[in-house]
């Protein structure tokens, strides 16, 4: 089998911050590094689903909700995949994360789609962790421009 893309990234050398990870036809797929890989230190179980929960409610909701095609976690739970139809700019999309991030960090209240009947695992979330991975990935992500993307 040919090796997929994202097992070419030398993961090594691959730090905090957001990426092109691929561009597929319209779909460009950014890879949002919140921690870094091999480093001993991953997003928890609970903080990432609550994350995911946010963060999806939060980019398919935004003006760009269109052209939102999935947001999701990476299951070696170092960060995010999100990836966005090329209508949106590569300004836009940074500009989209650092939204949502802050609705994360500021969120309080019922998370949503964290009900039994919403959730595959209701019972594990933790608002907390997440807001502590969106506050400091806005320090990682604040002076973010478009020549940051490439790996």
């Amino acid at each position: 089998m040919k090796q997929i893309a994202s097992f070419t990234v030398d993961h090594d050398k691959l730090e905090k911050g957001m990426y092109i990870s691929r561009i597929d036809g319209d779909a460009v797929t950014y890879d949002i590094r919140m921690k870094k890989p091999n480093g001993g230190d991953y997003l928890s179980n609970g903080a990432l689903h609550t994350f995911e929960h946010l963060f999806a409610t939060y980019a398919r909701n935004s003006q760009f909700s269109d052209n939102v095609i999935y947001v999701g976690p990476m299951g070696c739970r170092t960060g995010f995949y999100l990836i966005l139809r090329d209508s949106v700019s590569h300004e836009q999309a940074i500009s989209l994360v650092l939204d949502s991030f802050r609705f994360v960090a500021g969120f309080s209240g019922k998370i949503p789609g964290s009900e039994r009947r919403e959730c595959g695992n209701y019972l594990e979330h933790d608002l907390d962790g997440a807001k502590a991975v969106a506050e400091d990935m806005l320090n990682v992500l604040r002076d973010y421009t478009p020549n940051k993307l490439s790996y």
